[in-house]
């Protein structure tokens, strides 16, 4: 019985050796589907997502904005309004129990030279507190400008041909 089993296991053993050692074919992540939310701003750009991320994390750290989360699809971004706004305290109450917040947030997908981006904006008062609200922001002439911004600086640094 001993001469069955045995060649029989070590066939099975051999088996399995062998398929651990067969290369395998590499795998990119799954690239999210994007949706463009209603006040949301977008715009597509000739370079893959991880420039874009780049560009991104350079240009908030240049510009003195906090990243507060930066992962593979997404980063967030957070720019404290110092001083007296009349304007938005009409618009979105007081922000006497902390920092008022300008949020941007930019999810991207793609592949190599081409990755669609969205932007969406909202502002924060009494951020990072109990009392924290937020409201979303609509985007605006100033905010496509800015994300037309991220899409020439990420598009220089690709080696990507432009996308019109």
């Amino acid at each position: 019985m001993l001469k069955y089993v045995m060649p029989a296991a070590l066939a099975l053993a051999l088996t399995a050796c062998q398929s651990s050692t067969t290369p395998t074919e590499p795998t990119t992540p799954k690239q999210p589907n994007l949706t463009v939310p209603q006040g949301a701003q977008s715009v597509k750009i000739a370079a893959d997502p991880q420039t874009v991320r780049n560009a991104l994390i350079s240009s908030a750290n240049e510009r003195g904005t906090k990243v507060v989360q930066s992962t593979a699809n997404m980063v967030v971004m957070e720019r404290v309004m110092a001083g007296e706004n009349p304007a938005l305290d009409a618009e979105f109450g007081p922000s006497n129990n902390g920092n008022r917040v300008i949020r941007i947030r930019v999810r991207f997908t793609g592949a190599a030279c081409n990755t669609f981006a969205v932007q969406e904006l909202a502002v924060l008062n009494n951020a990072h507190t109990a009392l924290e609200q937020s409201f979303v922001l609509p985007g605006n002439a100033n905010t496509q400008e800015s994300l037309n911004g991220l899409k020439s600086r990420a598009e220089q640094s690709s080696g990507c041909p432009k996308i019109g």
